[in-house]
């Protein structure tokens, strides 16, 4: 019977690496590694796994991952022997107890700076309908905060009576997920974002802003509202998104949001990115429909009577008694 591997598609990642020219290996050791230490114990296929992965990829990455790799073994009490021995690492002693030290409290959050509800932001705790100007002012509030304001108001959402938009149908969104996951292999900007507005039903604007988003929570949201696999969301990051593709860090941030983003509250930004289009498309004609009619209204008060023709009968009143 096979056994789940550890690293879901290492080798055709690798494969794939190679083939475009893209060096991610130092990244996947690195995320690889992380994977591992995670439990305390393994079993035996596991740890099989972790040795044969991880033992081509030692002698292929830079000092820099090798060191870093060290430095989480080396605290690691069940670190494979053959990858201690590899990274120059002395295997601890069965028979002498290592004290351990105390368990760090986990860091209380910074607190954050209260601010005066907008209006869009008092409409929300209502059960007002989401009108195009509130879905403007949360379409900018959204992509103005920080990451962690980001998670915030994306919690929130889940809570709020605003109306999500429409789920995707499962056929379109099987194959946009299979189309986006091929043009994030080929690192394929252009057709990634054709492909994401399409689905989603956005305009390029809306696309292209979700997609150039340095944070990725945008992209986040528009996975969740295909119901995107998490395996391939964090393949996406790691190849679409180089910036967020080397960093552990973010593809651990960018992941556990994911996996913790309720389809509600995913679909209730769509609705909001959806419904601030209107507002867009209200503001940018608004001004020149408004000066129109005045113009018209100005030309048909202005505009004379025409005078009598010659040799016609003008008549001024009811019975003819003007002829």
């Amino acid at each position: 019977m096979n056994t789940k591997p550890l690293f879901t598609g290492f080798d055709g990642l690798m494969n794939l690496s190679r083939r475009e020219g893209v060096d991610i290996r130092p990244t996947l050791l690195r995320v690889l590694t992380d994977l591992y230490v995670q439990a305390s114990t393994h079993s035996v296929d596991e740890e099989r796994q972790f040795v044969e992965l991880a033992s081509r990829l030692v002698d292929q990455v830079d000092d820099a991952t090798r060191a870093a790799v060290r430095a989480r073994l080396a605290i690691y009490p069940a670190a494979p022997a053959i990858i201690q021995r590899k990274l120059g690492l002395k295997a601890a002693e069965p028979e002498r107890r290592v004290p351990h030290a105390r368990e760090i409290p986990p860091s209380s959050p910074a607190p954050v700076a209260a601010r005066a509800p907008s209006e869009a932001q008092s409409r929300m705790q209502t059960n007002m309908s989401l009108q195009p100007k509130d879905a403007a002012e949360i379409y900018d509030i959204f992509f103005r905060a920080t990451g962690s304001e980001r998670a915030l108001i994306l919690h929130n959402l889940a809570v709020t009576p605003l109306k999500a938009a429409p789920r995707i149908p499962t056929g379109r969104a099987k194959r946009a997920i299979e189309t986006l996951e091929m043009a994030a292999f080929a690192r394929d900007v252009e057709n990634f974002t054709l492909e994401l507005g399409e689905s989603l039903i956005l305009p390029s604007r809306v696309a292209a802003h979700i997609v150039d988003d340095p944070g990725g929570e945008p992209l986040a949201v528009a996975a969740r509202t295909l119901d995107m696999p998490s395996p391939v969301f964090q393949r996406i990051l790691l190849f679409f998104k180089p910036e967020i593709g080397t960093s552990v860090h973010m593809v651990y941030r960018l992941s556990r949001l994911y996996d913790h983003l309720s389809e509600r509250s995913a679909l209730v930004m769509l609705a909001a990115w959806r419904g601030s289009t209107i507002a867009v498309t209200r503001a940018k004609y608004q001004s020149q429909l408004y000066d129109d009619e005045r113009q018209r209204a100005r030309a048909a008060s202005s505009q004379p009577r025409a005078a009598a023709q010659p040799g016609t009968t003008v008549r001024t009143g009811t019975h003819g008694s003007g002829r």
